[in-house]
């Protein structure tokens, strides 16, 4: 019996993949609002494909839906920061 692989959609452009391809992005029990390449942080996660998605969820507000939390200018940019600092290749127009 084949064990089946965990998926998940991006709260960006909602497209399903294997949930190791894709980057979460979790509110901790605390009320912090971080990225976990691990995904195994605990709290309400969402997860994105590529910088161009963060970038849309952060300017529409899906990732605030999507958390149940508002977000600030400031945690915005931690995780734009984040992003750039986990993968240095991405930037705006380029994917993961």
């Amino acid at each position: 019996m084949k064990k089946k692989k965990p998926v998940r959609t991006c709260v960006g452009c909602e497209v399903e993949g294997d949930k190791r391809a894709l980057v979460r992005i979790v509110r901790t029990p605390e009320g912090t609002v971080e990225l976990d390449p691990t995904g195994r942080k605990n709290g309400r996660g969402a997860y994105v494909c590529s910088y161009d998605c963060l970038e849309t969820v952060l300017r529409r507000g899906r990732l605030e839906r999507a958390l149940r939390a508002p977000l600030s200018p400031e945690d915005k940019e931690r995780l734009r920061e984040a992003w750039q600092t986990l993968f240095p290749e991405a930037q705006a127009g380029s994917s993961r």
